[in-house]
């Protein structure tokens, strides 16, 4: 009796739950419902606003097309006004020129017509004193004549003395054609005699230096091979060089004993490479080297008591080669020194 009274209790308060909770889903679903109506009224809404907007948006771009159309045309009809305006002023700037000129020449005419008028009155004036002093200008014209003639006299005695001073002239150019004539002879005769003492100094140079192979005559120069006074790619004097230039300074002091003083004269020492390229750190190319050779054999010589004044060191690098070819042998006839006995 108990139990079925408790099962009855139970079924009754779920009997009680049920109508509750359908009344619940009931109104959550009517929310729901009017959430989605509410969002879906929005949605309507803002479609409706951004199509407006898209609407507005044509229109002001269409507008601003046809804005700056507008500008475009605005300008263009504003560059033509500015340059027919820059016209108009470049006219008005000729007309005020033309008419600055017009106004210049209006005045000059009007100045002109004024001194013409005092002219007229001047002259007119100066011709009734002509006729009045017309004896008197007779007498100056007569006075006049006389004076020209005495100077026709005096020019006829200055043309007699002109043409004696040109046959004088004519003299002294003559002499002066004698003493360029002389001077020449003189000079010619000065570098015979320089002339005859290179060939002595290049032949007592030969008999000192016992006609070696490797020094020799080229013209008017006397050659040695730089291997016979230095090593390859140096400037130091060997022993075998210093002893060459003993030799050499010897034929020299003699011959500076030989050569009357007046002889100006003086022995240039040429240095010349070949053509292969140097670089070290004491020289930098073959100018370098080629001077520093011919200083070298001039320093040296002055030390053997040659006169400083008669040695001059020049330096030719690879530029001035006796053989051009490209070869050992062509090589070692280019490495030299040269020596030329010349005047100064």
């Amino acid at each position: 009796m108990a139990g079925s009274l408790n099962k009855r209790g139970r079924g009754g308060n779920e009997g009680l739950y049920w109508p509750g909770f359908v009344d619940a889903m009931a109104q959550l679903l009517l929310v729901i419902i009017f959430l989605l109506t509410v969002f879906m009224i929005a949605q309507f809404l803002q479609a409706r606003e951004l199509s407006g907007q898209d609407t507005v948006l044509s229109k002001l771009r269409s507008q601003i097309a046809e804005l700056t159309e507008m500008l475009a045309l605005e300008k263009s009809a504003k560059a033509t006004l500015e340059s027919t305006l820059a016209a108009l002023g470049d006219d008005l700037k000729a007309e005020k020129k033309k008419s600055a000129s017009l106004q210049a020449m209006l005045n000059d005419l009007k100045g002109k017509e004024g001194k013409a008028g005092s002219l007229a009155a001047t002259l007119q004036g100066k011709l009734e004193a002509e006729k009045k002093i017309s004896a008197q200008a007779l007498a100056q014209i007569e006075l006049l004549n006389q004076q020209l003639a005495a100077l026709r006299r005096q020019v006829a005695t200055l043309n007699a003395a002109l043409e004696a001073a040109e046959a004088r002239d004519k003299a002294s150019k003559a002499q002066i054609a004698n003493l360029g004539k002389r001077l020449n002879a003189a000079l010619a005769r000065r570098v015979q005699e320089l002339a005859r003492y290179r060939s002595e100094f290049f032949g007592r140079l030969r008999r000192i230096l016992s006609q070696r192979s490797d020094i020799r005559v080229v013209g008017d120069r006397f050659v040695f091979q730089s291997e016979v006074l230095f090593p390859k790619g140096s400037a130091e004097l060997t022993a075998q060089g210093k002893e060459e230039m003993a030799k050499l300074a010897a034929a020299i002091l003699g011959l500076t004993r030989l050569i009357p003083p007046d002889i100006n004269w003086i022995l240039r020492v040429d240095g010349h490479t070949d053509s292969d390229p140097i670089n070290t750190p004491r020289f930098k190319s073959n100018w370098e080297l080629s001077a520093a050779r011919a200083i070298s054999v001039v320093k040296y010589l002055i030390s053997q008591g040659v006169p400083p004044n008669r040695l001059a060191a020049v330096g030719f690098g690879e530029f001035h080669p006796i053989d051009p070819a490209d070869t050992p042998e062509a090589k070692a006839k280019n490495r030299r020194i040269e020596l030329k006995l010349t005047e100064r």
